[in-house]
């Protein structure tokens, strides 16, 4: 089973990409999503998390506000934070992987916003990078609630600048377009990816795919 790994800075257009390829009939396991699931009301995250940031726990979940603004510019905090969720974020990736090779899908997809800043680059086939023009990704994050530009300049530098992303990528697709030519590319990355060689799949001793 060839895992491919689907990042992208914010407002690429890597969320777009990811539904297109679940059309294409990919299985892909969104990370974010998974920590949405952790910190919701009855997560398995939200004693830790509580626990760790006394108050951000609103009616047994998560305030993403409040615990963003507990560890934003902070670190040591973000770093807590990331000891709590990466683990089960992982358990939650691996129990995917598990699932889809008893199905026998020769092509599954990890979406994960943070593949490079946590070294799961390591733990996929290839890297698909979703990209799009500087002034599109502006237009586009700022269109979205409470944003602004000083948020916007801070969220980028926490990311791996989008140039770093695409001369790393095996693959990568421009997002900037119309989405009838981003489909038409993605299309063409499956093809390819599936005749990629699986190198970690079945699982061999390894480090698990997010490292605190």
């Amino acid at each position: 089973m060839v895992i491919l790994g689907l990042t992208g800075s914010i407002g690429m257009g890597k969320s777009t990409a990811a539904g297109m390829l679940r059309r294409l009939g990919l299985p892909v396991h969104d990370a974010d999503a998974a920590v949405h699931r952790l910190m919701a009301r009855g997560g398995r995250a939200v004693p830790a998390i509580e626990r760790a940031f006394p108050g951000v726990v609103v009616g047994g979940a998560v305030d993403r506000k409040k615990l963003g603004a507990a560890v934003f510019d902070d670190p040591p905090a973000l770093r807590r934070l990331e000891a709590i969720l990466h683990p089960m974020v992982r358990q939650e990736t691996e129990a995917f992987l598990r699932q889809q090779a008893r199905r026998r899908e020769p092509l599954v997809v990890l979406d994960i916003p943070l593949l490079y800043e946590t070294g799961a680059e390591r733990r996929v086939d290839a890297v698909l990078v979703v990209t799009a023009p500087a002034h599109q990704q502006r237009q586009r994050v700022l269109r979205r609630p409470g944003m602004t530009e000083e948020r916007l300049a801070q969220v980028l530098a926490q990311q791996t600048p989008d140039a770093e992303k695409r001369r790393r990528a095996d693959f990568l697709v421009n997002n900037g377009l119309s989405k009838g030519r981003t489909l038409k590319r993605l299309e063409r990355v499956v093809t390819m990816a599936k005749g990629l060689e699986p190198r970690h799949w079945p699982p061999r001793r390894q480090p698990p795919f997010f490292e605190t």
